[in-house]
């Protein structure tokens, strides 16, 4: 049962911890609380609740060191945003992904490097899906 509860996307104070814990590695309740009350105001209690949870969801990892408590994640980085993004697709772009390109190089205007970056990714798809090309 934790392995299907831990393939549930995280909610986003979920996220917000997640992102501090593969930005800094292993950090304490009291770390990613100090880290979190610095863009808001946010209780001590239910920043440690939340991770507890997240435990029993599969997502965290606790070791102990005396009396604290050290947690790290247990999902990668790249697996929750694909996890995200999958479910972002379906729900506002209906699966399609050049809905969702379009509509994200429509709001944001790339600049050259980044338009090269985008133009050097289509053609690696292409070879791929063509090799003989």
């Amino acid at each position: 049962m934790k392995n299907k509860q831990s393939q549930n996307a995280p909610t986003a104070s979920e996220l917000a911890i997640l992102q501090l814990l593969w930005a800094n590695g292993p950090l304490s309740v009291k770390d990613i609380h100090e880290a979190l009350e610095r863009d808001k105001a946010v209780v001590y209690t239910t920043v440690l609740k939340t991770m507890q949870v997240m435990m029993e969801r599969g997502m965290l990892d606790r070791i102990s060191e005396g009396r604290k408590h050290i947690y790290s994640a247990l999902i990668t980085q790249d697996a929750t945003q694909d996890k995200l993004l999958d479910t972002f697709l379906d729900k506002a772009f209906g699966g399609s992904a050049t809905k969702l390109v379009m509509r994200a190089l429509g709001t944001h205007t790339p600049d050259k490097d980044e338009l090269e970056e985008l133009k050097a990714y289509i053609d690696s798809l292409e070879t791929k899906k063509n090799p003989k090309a």
